[in-house]
Parts: structure tokens; sequence; C-alpha cells
């Protein structure tokens, strides 16, 4: 027993930790990708679509 917490209640709230520390992970990762957004060949606008706002 730690702090007052039994092993079943520590293994029923580790997969929740984890998930929760995922969750914060990916929405890291999905700023900072957010900066990229339209500045690839890949994914750019034509040419002389300088007046139109960005896509999202």
């Amino acid at each position: 027993m730690v702090l007052g917490l039994d092993k079943r209640a520590v293994w029923a709230a580790f997969p929740l930790l984890g998930f929760a520390l995922g969750h914060f992970l990916d929405k890291k990762e999905t700023e900072r990708m957010s900066l990229f957004r339209d500045k690839s060949a890949l994914y750019g606008r034509p040419a002389g679509s300088e007046d139109k706002p960005p896509s999202w």
C-alpha cells in the first residue's frame, strides 16, 4: 500500500495516465505541425493565389 492506495487502484489508474500523456503529446504535435501548413511543396498553393486566405 503506497499513499493509501492498493495495487489494484494503481494498476487501474496507470492506463488512464498513459492515455492522458499520449493525448497531450498528440495535441502538442498537432500544434507544432500546424506551423508548416500550406508551406510544403506537396500542399502548396498554385502561383498567383497570394490574395486568397490560407486554407485553415
